[in-house]
């Protein structure tokens, strides 16, 4: 039996007892099952007993153990307190050592002091000495005209020079070295200028090495960027004397620049210990020393250019720029790190900084840009119909005017300028709606919208509200695309510009300038070409606003913004115009026709069946002509308001949805109509005509018995039209006619529920006491 399981952690009982069951019953019969039971007992019961015997056995061992045990451990005690007793007593003899010496030792620290001043002086007298020896000999070796020896006596002279400074002459040898450095420059300045104009590596790291020693680096590099100036330079002022733009010969002196960069680092890195910064520098100092300098070449080409091709200019000659900055930052990214971005970022700066001015101006220069070619849209022709297609067509010369300006601003000012976009953008809408609004005063003249006159005979016009309606929808057209740019406006400067807005901006920080994080500033080397920034400096103000622009943007969303708010607004109220210029072309007829009632002669003398008995019935009366001409109009005006329904045009159900019509419906009344654009203009128009009709009607000075039959005859065939149009007769007619049927004793009854001042008037007109 193995017993070896029951020392294991995970034994259990169960499972050790079911094992040894199995076992048998796979070896033997199943009935020997009981014995093979008392057998595994017995086997259990004398295993437990040598465990027993065990256990007993190793207790006996370790009780007679014990003494032995105690003893050591009472032994190692004495040991330890022994060894205390012995630290003490050295650490007693340390201390009194170092009483017994400690004037011992500060008699050799004096001494060694000595020593040391001592073997100093030795020094400073053989430095002495041998300066001595080499001012001698200097005269002797500067006539052989060895640069190298020169230097290596120099360098000699410098380190004995460091060792006297305590000296009473040592300001006299400082002046006389330096005469020796300018003599041996002087000496060496032929040959540095034909290595650095030959280039010559062997000949340059000679004169580096040289130079280095005697402290004098920055004299070499002097040299070196004056001889490559002097050609770059030179090359400059052959272009300006050529016949070529101002924009071939700025991309020609680029190019020649970006040659230079690479060549020249190629040359520098096998001279020179930092050839990144020294190549930088030359760029920034040969851009410096350009006569004539860019900044004066683009302010004679703006002066000469037409005024109304200056920005388009001013493009050209940047992009030109542009593409030259590229053509570093490409060159110099892989070795970002390497590179003095102090340097580099002074560089970006004298490569934009002849821009600047016009960068800061932009938004004049665009808005002085839009205005000039906004005014060469025609809008005003002759004929009616030449000045609704011009408006038509303008919409889409508009917006890529808009969009023009938007692609100017990025590429002139890299998000910058947005303020005077947005004042650019602000002031070419202005200009348009108020060109579009004089347009439309110049139609409502041609068509005579104005000048009502009663007595013109009646026909009827509609190409006066045909063209209104093709105005609503280039209307709509207006709104749609204002909305659309308005939403590509915002989309455009966040991506742009939103790089300048910091995570940790808020407009409520102090001038709304943003601090930059110390986390932000180690997260990551930044590109000087990406960092320029021209606003920041120049107008801080206009820079706090565009931030304030930008955050607005990024909180709230580019889709929820008020970037054109004035524009919009401008807009809408062009669109209101059309809707009261198509409204008039249909009114005019109606209104010609009702300025006639107050003038007619049959009112209050006799006419035609005035000798009739006020007892003939009202309908043997027939409706005076005025307003069956006006009932026949306003009969028509389904079928001409049709294209409201039925034409599929996104834009014109935009501009009517957009615009209000004048007389609005009486507060109460059920309103249909609001649901349908047409029957909104039917019933605009109807409800325009009973007003105006009752105006009219007001005006009549007297009216006989038979002209107030009359009159009511005329209300009630209007009344009649506006029924069999779906349309509901105002309260004032509906008034008018009650007072006009009741009879002369019935009067005042039937005026006590109605307007008072109705009621006189009527009276009076009737010759009634009121």
């Amino acid at each position: 039996m193995d017993f070896s399981r029951f020392l294991s952690d995970e034994f259990e009982v169960k499972g050790w007892v079911n094992a040894a069951f199995r076992a048998v019953q796979q070896e033997e019969a199943p009935g020997k099952v009981d014995a093979h039971a008392a057998t595994l007992v017995m086997k259990l019961q004398l295993f437990i007993q040598e465990v027993n015997n065990a256990v007993e056995e190793t207790s006996h061992q370790a009780l007679q153990n014990m003494p032995r045990v105690l003893r050591e451990v009472e032994v190692l005690k004495q040991e330890a307190t022994f060894l205390k007793e012995q630290m003490i007593l050295v650490k007693e003899d340390i201390k009194k050592f170092e009483e017994d010496t400690a004037q011992s030792m500060q008699v050799l620290v004096e001494i060694d002091q000595v020593k040391s001043r001592m073997q100093l002086a030795a020094e400073s007298l053989q430095e002495a000495d041998k300066w001595s020896t080499l001012s001698a000999d200097i005269e002797e070796t500067l006539k052989t005209q060895d640069v190298s020896l020169i230097s290596a006596k120099l360098t000699s002279m410098q380190s004995s020079l460091a060792m006297l400074v305590d000296t009473p002459d040592y300001s006299e040898k400082c002046v006389h070295l330096e005469a020796l450095k300018n003599r041996l420059e002087a000496m060496a300045s032929p040959q540095i200028v034909a290595a650095f104009n030959s280039q010559s590596v062997d000949q340059a790291k000679m004169f580096v090495k040289v130079f280095t020693e005697i402290d004098r680096m920055p004299q070499l590099l002097a040299y070196y960027y004056k001889c490559h100036k002097v050609q770059l330079v030179a090359v400059w002022q052959e272009l300006c004397q050529s016949d070529l733009s101002l924009h071939r010969q700025l991309s020609e002196l680029y190019d020649t620049l970006l040659g230079t960069w690479h060549c020249q680092l190629q040359w520098a890195a096998q001279v020179f210990k930092n050839p990144h910064e020294i190549v930088t520098v030359l760029l920034i100092q040969t851009l410096g020393a350009l006569v004539p300098s860019i900044p004066v070449c683009l302010s004679t080409a703006m002066e000469s250019t037409a005024q109304d091709a200056r920005l388009a200019q001013l493009l050209e000659l940047h992009d030109a720029s542009v593409h030259f900055a590229k053509g570093l930052e490409v060159a110099m990214l892989p070795n970002l790190k390497e590179q003095n971005l102090v340097k580099v970022m002074e560089l970006v700066e004298v490569v934009f900084a002849p821009y600047k001015p016009y960068q800061l101006e932009y938004g004049d220069l665009e808005e002085e840009n839009l205005l000039i070619q906004i005014s060469a849209v025609p809008l005003e022709h002759w004929e009616v119909i030449d000045c609704v297609q011009e408006l038509n067509h303008s919409v889409n010369k508009l917006f890529i005017l808009a969009g023009g300006a938007v692609d100017n601003c990025l590429k002139l000012t890299d998000g910058l300028g947005v303020c005077g976009l947005l004042k650019a953008l602000k002031a070419l809408f202005s200009k348009y709606t108020s060109d579009f609004t004089n347009t439309l005063q110049s139609i409502r003249k041609k068509c005579k919208l104005d000048d009502v006159v009663a007595d013109s005979p009646f026909q009827e016009d509609w190409t006066a509200f045909q063209s209104s309606v093709r105005i609503i929808s280039t209307c709509g057209e207006l709104l749609h695309q204002c909305g659309d740019f308005e939403q590509q406006l915002a989309n455009r400067i966040l991506s742009a510009a939103g790089k300048y807005l910091s995570d940790s901006y808020s407009p409520c920080s102090f001038s709304g300038f943003q601090d930059t994080s110390s986390a932000e500033k180690k997260s990551s080397i930044k590109n000087p070409w990406q960092e320029y920034n021209y606003l920041l400096k120049e107008n801080p103000s206009e820079y706090a606003s565009l931030m304030e622009t930008l955050y607005t943007l990024k909180e709230k969303g580019t889709s929820n913004h008020n970037l054109l708010a004035s524009s919009r607004a401008a807009l809408s109220r062009l669109n209101q115009l059309c809707h009261q210029l198509a409204f008039d072309s249909v009114f005019l007829r109606i209104k010609q026709q009702l300025l006639l009632l107050p003038r007619m002669e049959g009112w209050s003398s006799g006419g035609i069946g005035e000798t009739l008995t006020d007892d003939l019935p009202n309908f043997s009366l027939t409706p005076l002509e005025y307003i069956s001409n006006i009932g026949q109009y306003i009969m028509s005006l389904p079928l001409h308001l049709e294209p409201f329904v039925t034409q599929e045009d996104s834009a014109l159900e935009l501009a009517l949805h957009a615009g209000k019509l004048p007389y609005p419906p009486e507060q109460g009344d059920e309103l249909p109509e609001l649901d349908n654009v047409a029957d909104y203009w039917l019933g605009s128009i109807a409800r325009a005509t009973m007003q105006t009709y009752c105006e009219v009607i007001l005006q009549i000075p007297q009216l006989t018995a038979h002209s107030t039959k009359q009159l009511t005859t005329d209300i009630d065939y209007l009344i009649n039209v506006m029924d069999a149009l779906g349309l509901q007769p105002s309260r004032t007619l509906q008034n008018i006619v009650t007072l006009l049927k009741a009879k002369p004793d019935e009067f005042r009854q039937a005026a006590k529920s109605l307007p008072r001042r109705l009621a006189a008037g009527i009276a009076a007109m009737r010759g009634l006491e009121g």
